[in-house]
C-alpha cells in the first residue's frame, strides 16, 4: 500500500484480503523458486502424500489445478524422479501417479519452506491471532462454497 491509496479503500475487507493474497503469493513464489519448485509441485505432492496414488484427473480435482497444467507439472515432477506414472489396471488409458521416495523428501522440504512463508506472512500476529484468522477465513470460504 502506498501513501496514495485512499484510506477508505484500505479499510475494505476485499481490498485487505486482495493485498494480503498478493503478498502471500509473492512470498510463496519466491520461496518455492529458490528451491527450483512451484506451488503446483507442492500441491500435487501434498495430494499424493495425503491421499495416495491417483489418476491425473483426480489430482486435478483435488488440487484445483487445470488439466493441462496438471500434465505439465507432473511431467516436470516425473523428469525429476519425484513421481512415477503407471497404467491403471482397471483402465489402461488412464495413468496412476505415485510419489517416489525422492518425491516424499522433496515434499517434506517444500513443507518446511511453506511453514517459513506462513511465519513470514503472519509475523505480526500472535499464535492465537493466527488461529483466529484461519478460523474466520475458513468460515468465509465455506459460506461461499470454496468456488
Amino acid at each position: 500500500m502506498t501513501d496514495e491509496t485512499p484510506s477508505r479503500l484500505m479499510g475494505l475487507p476485499t481490498w485487505l484480503i486482495s493485498q494480503t493474497s498478493m503478498q502471500a503469493h509473492r512470498l510463496l513464489s519466491e520461496a518455492f523458486a529458490a528451491t527450483d519448485s512451484r506451488g503446483y509441485h507442492y500441491r500435487l505432492l501434498a495430494a499424493l502424500e495425503e491421499f495416495g496414488p491417483a489418476s491425473q484427473a483426480t489430482l486435478g480435482r483435488r488440487t484445483g489445478i487445470d488439466r493441462s497444467d496438471v500434465v505439465a507439472a507432473l511431467n516436470d515432477l516425473a523428469d525429476r524422479g519425484l513421481i512415477e506414472r503407471s497404467p491403471d489396471p482397471s483402465d489402461r488409458r488412464r495413468n496412476i501417479v505415485t510419489v517416489t521416495p525422492a518425491g516424499r523428501e522433496q515434499f517434506h522440504r517444500l513443507d518446511k519452506v511453506l511453514a517459513g512463508v506462513q511465519d513470514d506472512l503472519l509475523a505480526p500476529l500472535s499464535a492465537t491471532e493466527r488461529d483466529q484468522l484461519v478460523r474466520l477465513l475458513t468460515r468465509v470460504l465455506a459460506h461461499h462454497g470454496q468456488r
